[in-house]
This record gives structure tokens, C-alpha cells and sequence, in this order.
């Protein structure tokens, strides 16, 4: 179904800088909603119930999959993550753009449930780099930093599989190419005929 909203699909290995590219986004652009997913992982430093992720314990989480409340959910380093149904659709289909941040397994589920959904995959510059960001961290055990790392390999091999490539190499410039996404899937024929209707019943276009 073609929803007036637009929804942005963000995937990408941990340690990559995802959601600081995310949260900066959203900063600078207030037209863009985020969608907060449910998880069963712990908060991680200053995180917040409702603002990063809904924090539920692992069978809420297993109630919620058997009530059919994710569309897509996903297993992710040993912790349960999904994404709520109602809420991405209630948004996009008031028009609204919605930003989503999941795991690759994730993303290409809501491109099977919604094809314009548009899939954003960020890269870092190296390996080497993103174990030295996963170090600088210093969130997590050596043990974890290992499987992310293995991890890592499998979900790089996957951006083939998405619309945009976004390398983090510099912030300031993966930041830029990622508002140049979201401007640039507003100025579609489609947004913009919705968005400029005026302007097209003048020309006699629609």
C-alpha cells in the first residue's frame, strides 16, 4: 500500500555510529519521527524506558510476538528486538515520515510488508576502525566486543541488499549524506504531487 508518509529503514553493525547519526538527524530535521522498538536487552548507560527502546522482560516480549503485535522482529546478540505494527502504520499513514533503527534481519521484513519503505545501510570505514569504536565504547566485555565483531561480518555482507550506503567515516559527512536521502525521497513525484497539490492543479497535473 503507498502511504503518504515516508518510513526509513536505518541498519548497520553495532559500533558503527548508527543512532548518533540517527539522534542528529532528528535534531535537525522536525518533520522526521522516530519509532521506538521493544527490546529485551538491558539500558545501556543514560538510556531511557520509551525514548531509546521499550525495555520488556523476555516474556512480554514472546506474548506480544504470539498477539501478533511486531511486524517484524529479530534475535540480535542474544537479546529480542521488535518493532510495533500500530504505531509505524498509524504514522505513515497520517503522513508522517518515520525513522526506524533495527537490525538488518529486521529491515528486510518491513521491505517485504512495505516495499517503498526505503532501507539505509550505515558502514564504517574499516574493521579495524570499528573494533577500535567498540573499544572506545567501553560498554561492553571483551567477550561481547568478540561476537560483534564476528557478528559484523555477516550483517556487512548484507548492505547488497539495501537502497543507500552511507560510510561513517567522518560524522559530519555521513550526516550529510543521510539528510540527503530523506530530502531527496521528498522530492518524489509522488510526495510532491501530495505535498504540492496547489501547485499541481495549476499546471493541470492532477
Amino acid at each position: 500500500m503507498d502511504y503518504p508518509g515516508n518510513l526509513f529503514v536505518v541498519a548497520a553493525p553495532s559500533g558503527t555510529g548508527k543512532s548518533t547519526l540517527v539522534k542528529a538527524l532528528l535534531e535537525l530535521d522536525s518533520r522526521l519521527q522516530v519509532s521506538v522498538s521493544h527490546t529485551t536487552r538491558p539500558p545501556r548507560g543514560q538510556e531511557k524506558d520509551g525514548r531509546e527502546y521499550w525495555f520488556i522482560s523476555e516474556p512480554e516480549f514472546r506474548a506480544k510476538v504470539e498477539h501478533g503485535d511486531f511486524f517484524e522482529w529479530a534475535e540480535v546478540h542474544g537479546n529480542l528486538y521488535g518493532t510495533s505494527r500500530q504505531a509505524i502504520e498509524e504514522r505513515i499513514k497520517g503522513g508522517e515520515d518515520v525513522v526506524l533503527e533495527i537490525d538488518w534481519q529486521g529491515a528486510l521484513q518491513i521491505k517485504k510488508i512495505f516495499p517503498n519503505a526505503i532501507l539505509i545501510f550505515i558502514l564504517p570505514p574499516s574493521y579495524e576502525e570499528l573494533l577500535q569504536r567498540l573499544n572506545r565504547r567501553g560498554e561492553d566485555t571483551q567477550d561481547v566486543i568478540d561476537l560483534r565483531m564476528v557478528n559484523a561480518r555477516t550483517e556487512v555482507n548484507q548492505a547488497r541488499h539495501f537502497d543507500f550506503i552511507v560510510v561513517n567515516a567522518l560524522f559530519e559527512s555521513a550526516l550529510f549524506d543521510l539528510k540527503a536521502i530523506v530530502h531527496s525521497q521528498r522530492l518524489k513525484y509522488a510526495a510532491q504531487r501530495r505535498n504540492k497539490s496547489g501547485v499541481f492543479q495549476a499546471l493541470n497535473l492532477l
